[in-house]
């Protein structure tokens, strides 16, 4: 059994099939089934508690990536960008810059991942999903949490909604540092990777819970210590 057939099955049982169903009675873009609010209130402690636990992590690594970056990533600490959340409300998301800013804001929505731009020390950032750790600042925001569907790009944001007319689902919900999309599909750079992307969000926002919850962060856990062992090509953004 693959990795991500191993995940739907953990997580989801029979129901994952019924995905692609499901997403024909969000036609008109209703919400999804909404989370009872005692799991919000205590997702919400969760990310707080996971920010404070991490935040010596984040802390050492800026140091670290501070005095690498002069000889392997030429540039600013920090990637920031405008990134869609929930309800649709902007925020700036912020990352650990991985790639050269010659050509940033020239890739469309439906255009491949430009890898030239990527950086040697950005190379080994994304494939153990470092640049990601600054988003804790987005969380302790309330911005996002560190599980939900991955924020959007705010510019490609109406060419996916026009494409695909369940993608509002995604925003019903906080997006987050990690996601079932992300653990399941991996990076995606075109249009029909992102509809298949948006089939396990709603999934992710039709059974959010614990139990999927914590699937995710397993799997998550799983991926950041087999990329720092086996570099891999596959990264989230």
């Amino acid at each position: 059994m693959s990795e991500a057939s191993e995940v739907a099955v953990v997580a989801s049982g029979p129901a994952h099939s019924s995905v692609s169903n499901d997403l024909g009675a969000d036609i008109n873009g209703s919400q999804g089934q909404t989370p009872c609010r005692l799991f919000l209130a205590q997702k919400r402690i969760f990310d707080l508690a996971f920010c404070i636990a991490v935040f010596p992590i984040f802390v050492g690594l800026c140091v670290a990536i501070y005095l690498l970056n002069p000889f392997f990533n030429s540039g600013d600490l920090f990637f920031r960008q405008r990134r869609c959340g929930k309800d649709g409300k902007e925020f700036t998301m912020i990352k650990f810059r991985s790639m050269t800013s010659a050509g940033e804001g020239a890739r469309g929505a439906d255009d491949p991942l430009d890898v030239s731009r990527i950086t040697p020390l950005g190379y080994w950032m994304r494939e153990t999903k470092i640049d990601e750790l600054p988003q804790i600042f987005n969380v302790l925001r309330g911005d996002m949490s560190v599980i939900g569907p991955r924020p959007e790009a705010a510019h490609f944001v109406e060419t996916y909604r026009q494409s695909i007319p369940s993608y509002g689902v995604r925003s019903t919900v906080k997006p987050g540092i990690t996601g079932y999309a992300q653990v399941v599909q991996g990076y995606t750079d075109n249009i029909e990777m992102v509809r298949r992307k948006t089939e396990l969000d709603y999934f992710y926002v039709q059974n959010m819970g614990w139990r999927l919850d914590l699937v995710i962060i397993a799997k998550t856990f799983r991926l950041i210590t087999g990329s720092a062992l086996r570099p891999s090509r596959d990264w989230p953004i």
